[in-house]
């Protein structure tokens, strides 16, 4: 069990986007499978919600593993982002983990600061704070974000390493390649991992992965491509 819950604190951050920013997918969703020894453990997924008005930016991560048919380990988020004019503006989120850890988590601009509640109680943040979602590319430039999942500020450092090819469903993908770092919390269960992500030149993530600390094993999120 200890071995496979990583995943829970490995997917602390997962996605974001804005209209003007960055891109929406086609079919206003996306999907990864989540793979671990080589076999599919979950799946995560977003959906992209315009109107004249606003971008709603929904997750949803679920994981199921069994052994021998029998459930072993659970986990699930969903969180809801809502973004105006280019502005990340509020968020609401529910994460349950495998320990009974549950966090409810919300947050919203307020004036020149973004108020937010989460597993540390209340903060008043930069109002520029961005979600620590992975689909939004903006985040790489920044110096702290807000983990979506437990309601804290993470403090990361992320590396260019240029470009690399990379195959999905035999399909050949010029991407652009980095490492994130994040800074870890009192209450985390172990150390935060190091991911390394890859993005196409439209800027859309394409496939991240990390390491888990407690088996070396390694975890990767594969987007599903769309025929």
């Amino acid at each position: 069990m200890k071995k496979i819950s990583f995943v829970i604190f490995a997917l602390t951050f997962i996605f974001t986007l804005n209209a003007a920013t960055f891109p929406i997918p086609k079919n206003n969703e996306v999907s990864f499978d989540i793979i671990r020894k080589n076999k599919v453990i979950g799946i995560h997924k977003i959906k992209f919600i315009e109107n004249d008005k606003f971008l709603l930016v929904e997750t949803n991560i679920n994981i199921n593993v069994k052994i021998l048919f029998i459930p072993a380990y659970k986990f699930s988020h969903y969180s809801v982002e809502k973004w105006i004019d280019g502005d990340f503006i509020e968020i609401t989120g529910h994460t349950n983990f495998e320990d009974e850890r549950e966090y409810f988590i919300n947050g919203y601009e307020n004036n020149n600061s973004f108020m937010a509640k989460g597993m540390d109680g209340e903060l008043i943040l930069n109002k520029n704070i961005l979600p620590s979602n992975f689909w939004n590319i903006n985040i790489l430039n920044k110096k702290e974000i807000f983990d979506t999942q437990k309601g804290i500020v993470r403090e990361i450092n992320v590396k260019n390493l240029g470009d690399e090819e990379i195959i999905i469903n035999e399909k050949k993908i010029n991407c652009k390649k980095f490492t994130l770092n994040a800074s870890s919390n009192p209450k985390d269960k172990g150390p935060f991992p190091e991911y390394t992500l890859w993005y196409d030149h439209e800027d859309e993530l394409m496939k991240f992965e990390f390491i888990n600390w407690r088996d070396n094993k390694v975890v990767t999120l594969i987007r599903k491509l769309q025929e």
